[in-house]
């Protein structure tokens, strides 16, 4: 395990990175039950997905684990599976044709990582802006925990409003929280994971965890025909686009953040960036052929690395809980069907992604907006992508008016009219 993974060099050992691996798999793991929900009202059949969504989770984080070293997961994303579904509706096309518009994506993707670009992209991309894309996603996990937990609610009037304690699912998130606060405050190794399971059991004896199997048969993946010529017949162009630009920048805007709150960002650049970018490009390709939408970068990896994790043993673990929860779909259902067990977790991992806040010169107005701005957008419009593109954009336009052009990269200037492109276009 040493050898392969560094343990010692990374200043953590197995345990705590086994730990960090349930840790990360238990706050991602609802993504084996919501995928499937989304994708089978736009007709793919429930199984066909459950099954694909596991395969295509497992193949991008071994590659992460084994070839990256990063305890970074990756698993089909939330947000373009329910783009997937208004593509179905909204053109009139088959899943089929839609699962075309992502394998080209795929392909794109992996094109992109056989080139420079995409590292590229990484280490040019301003410290203020790595440190806002880190806070921005630590507020927009906290976000969804408040959410499922109930803590916040929507709101006709304010938007959101401040939830009924009395509600049983906040009731328990809330016991869950200072659990885990306690256990965080008081040091303890693996203590959201430990959080989490104290959390179940109390859900389990308020009645609100119901299991109602603990195994069963793995369903079989179906590899379908994927209908490209659709994809051409139809113009879906835009599709492809939306699809390659928002993984493209979920995943990057995650993996900044995770890799740097776990301090293994390199001078602004990050070691083995191909391998970790080749996770979700493969992920993607494969998953379009057996059922699944874009994979990408789980932003939930950093409640993992927030309990300790720094190596790929982390992401090899997530890896083969994936695996084994092919045989306990029903256990794993009813586990992720309460929220009340991860918000915890999540609430408390936003807060120690804020770190970066106090790196940036907030006196530099042309440095402090963009940042500001990101870290304002993620939560709001519930969206990495968006929040890193409101980024790209100011940050050179502030620069280039203020007289300061030339210490903007190039490609910061190609990719702040793609960004304007696509939130004007392809939102």
């Amino acid at each position: 395990m040493e050898r392969l993974f560094h343990l010692n060099k990374l200043g953590t050992n197995v345990k705590t990175e086994i730990i960090a691996g349930f840790t990360t798999f238990l706050t991602m793991a609802y993504i084996i039950v919501v995928n499937p929900a989304i994708l089978s009202a736009a007709g793919v059949p429930f199984n066909q997905v459950f099954i694909a969504t596991i395969i295509a989770a497992v193949i991008g984080t071994l590659i992460m684990a084994l070839f990256a070293n990063y305890p970074i997961a990756i698993a089909p994303g939330m947000g373009v599976n329910a783009y997937f579904a208004s593509v179905v509706a909204t053109h009139g096309v088959t899943y089929q044709v839609v699962f075309g518009t992502v394998f080209l994506a795929g392909l794109l993707f992996l094109l992109l990582t056989f080139t420079n670009l995409r590292e590229l992209i990484i280490e040019s991309i301003p410290a203020p802006l790595k440190y806002g894309i880190t806070a921005g996603i630590g507020l927009f996990i906290a976000f969804q925990g408040l959410k499922m937990s109930g803590i916040v609610v929507q709101n006709p009037e304010t938007y959101v409003a401040f939830g009924d304690l009395r509600n049983p699912v906040t009731t328990l998130s809330i016991i869950g929280l200072f659990i885990t606060l306690i256990l965080t405050t008081r040091k303890i190794n693996g203590a959201l994971f430990i959080g989490m399971f104290l959390t179940a059991i109390i859900g389990y004896f308020m009645g609100m965890l119901q299991i109602e199997g603990i195994i069963a048969a793995p369903p079989k993946p179906v590899f379908f025909d994927l209908d490209i010529t659709g994809v051409f017949s139809n113009g879906l162009y835009g599709v492809v686009f939306a699809f390659l630009l928002v993984t493209l920048f979920d995943t990057t805007g995650t993996i900044i953040g995770v890799t740097e709150q776990a301090g293994l960002m390199k001078n602004g650049k990050l070691p083995r960036a191909k391998a970790a970018l080749t996770a979700d490009a493969l992920a993607t390709t494969v998953g379009a052929t057996i059922g699944t939408t874009p994979s990408t970068a789980y932003i939930e990896s950093s409640s993992g690395v927030a309990a300790g994790g720094r190596s790929g043993l982390t992401t090899l673990t997530v890896a083969i809980l994936f695996l084994v929860a092919m045989f306990f779909s029903p256990l794993v259902a009813a586990i992720s069907s309460l929220s009340a067990i991860t918000a915890p977790a999540l609430i408390i991992v936003g807060s120690y992604m804020m770190g970066g806040l106090a790196k940036i010169n907030w006196s530099a107005f042309d440095e402090a907006l963009p940042a500001f701005l990101v870290i304002l957008t993620m939560p709001l419009t519930a969206s990495i992508s968006t929040g890193i593109a409101v980024g790209f954009i100011t940050y050179p336009i502030l620069k280039l008016v203020g007289g300061k052009a030339k210490e903007v990269h190039p490609i910061l200037y190609v990719f702040a009219v793609l960004f304007i492109v696509q939130l004007v276009f392809f939102t």
